[in-house]
């Protein structure tokens, strides 16, 4: 079979798939995947398109990407290589055999530091080589914007640049040799000369020298087609530097000698304001002249509305100087914001406020894909680039093509390159759509010539483009690709469809197969129209949630972080969704095993709500899964045990007191055998310890004392000197200590201090076991019964119910208002502290913190009203991010305790133990204690703790309360 006949699964033979894989598996040492959550998974990467592939190898070495050649050339089954899966154009997209590099051929296997080299693996995420080469002062000059999680291979295939490219140019610049193996088997080794290239291509191309020296544009950033000028007597013939760029249509990558640069020792960012993109794009060329590192451009659409830290402006350049000292860095930048005629300007030397700002530049990519009116935008024309000088000039004219079509789209990117990103809002979900897109695209590729440009000035042509290069070569230089693809590739096994006789450009489209009937659903997904299915398309595939490691309060992606797997990644689970909408390769829907055991492991975090650049909503996505996965089926043990924790809790409550019930129980839960059997029975992990029960909960303490005191009557609700406390399932039953210390603090605010009726639950246990009816009919009831009582604030100390009481309580009860104005009241301690007691001074604590902020808050309330508050209480230090690994009843159901365990050791656990004695072990969440306690033994303490603590202390700058 011609590797060209393979399109769709339906058209390969029933046997040759079960044959393929037999033959793999005997001839590789490495994994050979043909189930449904593999395809699944790779089907498509940060493109508009989808291919279904017959399965994946992850080869552990040159001999197994040989081996499995070798194997698919015999059954004429087509080879892609993949590394991160964030290519923009489709070409990390195919139809045979997917060879996935980051799970074994993952390693930098030496690095020079006299030299400035290192020879790396095809699989190495970019980030991990920048730590290698930091200690020495290397560092590998061009950096995607992916640099979390793209790979090397990946970066050479498409010849990658990135925000430096002013500076240190292309990877092919960047590159020494490279050992590749070409599809006819031949084990090459390329690098400036003839020596390694296969047969026939020095003469192939000393017969076509003038057409090489006359057929490419001049310009920084072209990477459409083959670089085949590179090949040129004048230019060294430089075999290496031509074959980065062909996006794995001539060999397969097996290792690189890469070049470093030295990495500046101080570094400063002039952020530059002009009035419109148009002015900020006309002024980057002339940048250019004062030797920067970066000029990268973004206008003021792809920010949310008072992002701190931006000048005055409707777009900005973010121009990046170096120095031998801060000073010196600062003083170039200084002197650019002097020179520049600009709105406004700011110059950052902070290390933190600069990746602050760079966050803001590099999440643009997954911010561009929406609108502001929240309409969807779409990758096809992502990186076309110019003569920078060319750049105001072009702009002006694509935003004429844009408003010509109907369409809108908001550039950003690589001004000083001239190379410009944009997500267009093409609709590509029906015929008319799909033909607009079609017809802009053949028209901007001309406006893109006509401006001495390049189709893909940094992700590659892949199906996107490769169509269209007739339009910027001629026919003639594409008949040469072809040519010299046949020198590498006679069987046109190698990624056949991209650059070389390409698929068109509206083929293969990843939205042709999502049904277009929306699916019954139970959330509201507010922010997509109420469309599951839209929900889903959220992923693009920027990956950020495949990061291996992450700094500061970031929480995404923790199950991806503790096991490595893509399934288990926030993109992973959102391809199998998506996979499972559309029918083909996940054929039995919401009853879907393969879907299920993906979201097993997500910890419903809520991180990817905040973190992920397009606001996937996994934890949202996987309660909706579970409720129709389990609709009329028995459920999980844990489900009932955990799910259903506030009603049991309730339960035993009124025997806790006379009848000493909770001693009871929490000794027998000592006894070895009655807690095994306990925990079997509800799906418990053994490895945990089931938390004691207080002897009194915090209701009972509060109506007591209220009693004693003559108040807590509920009529008075809405007095301004009345403060509303939510009594969580946790804190009342779980942790009373908690409330009481939010009393204290809270009174001695001046505030009395009353509680909703009893009854009223926010329902996150119920949602996170997706058990969502259950989980609307206890939200009914919460509304009821708080609806005499709203109006003003709403105190709650649990973050992941306050987190269920802003986001879930609305979305699923999308179809009550009530829901809208209670989510609206809910505060956490220090929000309605700095809100409402503006004047209050906590005490003075001035002791270090550690910790961890918990994840839903970080994901829904935002933290920044506890920093300021730590501030004020002399609480120095920044709590970790990440996530805790407990997370709810994810960490005690059966068989999580070593994912859970992992979590914890990324950043909670290190946090920890390397506190000093003094030091105060902040952690709000329940769960974030009880890992904390059950792992290393540690109390954590809620804020409110630390709080009322010092309020009772003498010369704390508090006064004591009864």
């Amino acid at each position: 079979m011609h590797p060209e006949d393979m399109t769709a699964p339906d058209t390969v033979p029933p046997d040759l798939a079960a044959d393929l894989r037999s033959r793999l598996r005997a001839a590789v040492r490495g994994d050979v995947d043909f189930g449904v959550t593999a395809r699944a998974l790779t089907t498509m990467d940060a493109s508009n398109y989808r291919r279904v592939p017959l399965g994946v190898v992850a080869p552990r070495d040159a001999d197994d990407v040989a081996a499995v050649l070798a194997v698919c050339r015999e059954h004429g089954v087509p080879v892609v290589a993949r590394g991160g899966g964030t290519s923009i154009a489709g070409q990390a997209t195919g139809a045979g055999v997917v060879l996935d590099f980051t799970r074994h051929m993952n390693k930098i296997v030496s690095l020079d530091p006299e030299e400035r080299t290192a020879v790396v693996q095809p699989g190495v995420v970019l980030d991990r080589l920048q730590e290698a080469a930091a200690p020495h002062g290397l560092r590998f000059g061009p950096d995607p914007s992916t640099h979390s999680r793209c790979t090397l291979g990946g970066m050479i295939g498409n010849n990658s640049c990135g925000s430096h490219s002013v500076a240190w140019g292309t990877t092919a610049d960047n590159i020494g040799e490279l050992s590749v193996i070409s599809g006819m088997g031949d084990r090459l080794r390329l690098g400036r000369g003839w020596a390694g290239a296969p047969d026939g291509l020095r003469a192939l191309v000393e017969g076509e020298l003038a057409l090489l020296r006359t057929g490419f544009p001049e310009l920084p950033r072209r990477i459409s087609g083959y670089a085949l000028d590179t090949l040129l007597p004048e230019k060294g013939a430089d075999v290496a530097r031509a074959f980065c760029g062909t996006e794995g249509t001539l060999g397969v990558l097996t290792e690189a000698v890469v070049q470093l640069v030295e990495a500046p020792r101080a570094r400063a960012l002039a952020v530059l304001g002009y009035a419109d993109e148009g002015a900020a794009a006309e002024a980057a060329a002339g940048l250019l002249q004062y030797g920067p590192l970066t000029v990268e451009g973004m206008a003021a659409d792809l920010v949310p509305p008072g992002t701190p830290g931006l000048p005055v402006g409707g777009a900005w350049l973010f121009v990046e100087t170096v120095g031998a000292s801060e000073a010196e860095a600062r003083a170039r930048a200084e002197a650019i914001a002097s020179a520049a005629d600009v709105v406004d300007a700011v110059v950052v030397t902070d290390p933190a406020g600069q990746r602050m700002l760079w966050r803001i530049r590099e999440d643009a990519s997954g911010t561009a894909t929406r609108m502001p009116d929240g309409s969807e935008a779409w990758p096809g024309w992502e990186d076309c680039a110019v003569p920078p000088a060319r750049l105001g000039a072009y702009l002006r004219d694509f935003r004429g093509l844009l408003s010509a079509h109907g369409l809108r789209g908001t550039p950003y990117g690589h001004f000083g390159d001239g190379c410009i990103h944009v997500r267009i809002d093409f609709d590509l979900l029906t015929p008319e759509g799909i033909g607009r897109f079609r017809r802009f695209s053949e028209e901007l590729a001309d406006l893109v010539v006509a401006h001495g440009g390049s189709l893909s000035g940094e992700h590659g042509d892949g199906q996107a483009r490769a169509e269209l290069l007739p339009k910027m070569y001629g026919t003639e230089l594409v008949r040469l690709f072809e040519r010299v693809k046949g020198v590498w590739d006679p069987d046109d096994l190698l990624n056949p469809g991209m650059l070389v006789r390409p698929a068109r450009l509206d083929e293969n489209l990843r939205f042709a197969v999502l049904p277009r009937k929306p699916a019954d659903v139970a959330f509201g997904y507010p922010h997509d129209g109420g469309d599951f299915s839209a929900a889903v398309r959220r992923c693009v595939g920027v990956a950020k949630c495949r990061t291996e490691r992450v700094a500061g309060p970031a929480v995404m992606c923790p199950s991806f972080r503790a096991t490595g797997e893509e399934e288990h990644s926030t993109r992973g689970r959102a391809r199998l969704l998506h996979e499972m909408l559309a029918g083909e390769v996940v054929t039995d829907g919401w009853r879907s095993m393969e879907v299920r055991d993906a979201l097993d492991l997500c910890l419903s975090c809520k991180g990817c709500r905040s973190d992920c650049p397009v606001g996937v909503d996994m934890a949202t996505y996987k309660a909706e899964f579970l409720h129709h996965h389990y609709a009329g089926r028995r459920r999980p043990a844990a489900h009932y045990a955990m799910g259903w924790l506030p009603r049991w809790l309730r339960l035993a409550a009124p025997f806790g007191g006379a009848l000493n019930f909770a001693g009871a129980l929490n000794g027998a839960l000592r006894v070895r055998p009655l807690a095994a059997f306990a925990k079997r029975l509800g799906g418990i992990a053994p490895e945990r310890e089931i938390p004691r029960l207080p002897r009194e909960t915090f209701r009972r303490w509060f109506d007591r004392r209220s009693r004693r005191l003559g108040g807590g009557r509920t009529e008075i609700f809405s007095s301004d000197q009345v403060a509303v406390l939510w009594p969580d399932t946790f804190t009342d039953h779980l942790s009373p200590e908690v409330g009481k210390a939010a009393v204290k603090v809270l009174e001695d605010t001046g505030r009395r201090v009353v509680l909703p009726p009893s009854g009223a639950c926010c329902g996150l246990t119920y949602v996170s076991t997706g058990q969502l009816d259950r989980a609307r009919a206890v939200m009914r009831r919460t509304l009821d019964r708080m609806e005499p009582v709203m109006g003003g604030p709403l105190v709650v100390l649990e973050p992941s119910c306050a987190a269920a009481l802003r986001t879930d309580l609305p979305e699923l009860l999308h179809d009550d208002p009530r829901a809208r104005e209670l989510a609206e009241s809910v505060r956490t301690l220090a929000q309605y502290l700095e809100e409402q007691a503006p004047d209050w001074q906590p005490p003075r604590i001035d002791r270090p913190v550690a910790g961890q902020t918990h994840c839903h808050q970080h994901a829904v309330l935002g933290d920044a009203a506890d920093r300021r508050l730590r501030g004020k209480a002399g609480l120095t230090g920044d709590l970790s991010g990440g996530c805790c690994g407990l997370a709810g009843n994810f960490g005690f159901e059966k068989g999580h305790y070593e994912v859970s365990t992992a979590c914890a050791e990324e950043q909670l656990l290190p946090s920890v133990r390397a506190a000093s004695d003094d030091t105060v072990l902040l952690v709000d969440g329940f769960s974030c204690r009880t890992q904390l306690e059950q792992l290393a033994g540690r109390r954590g303490r809620h804020l409110a703790e630390v709080l009322a603590e010092g309020i009772a202390r003498p010369g704390s700058g508090g006064r004591p309360r009864t």
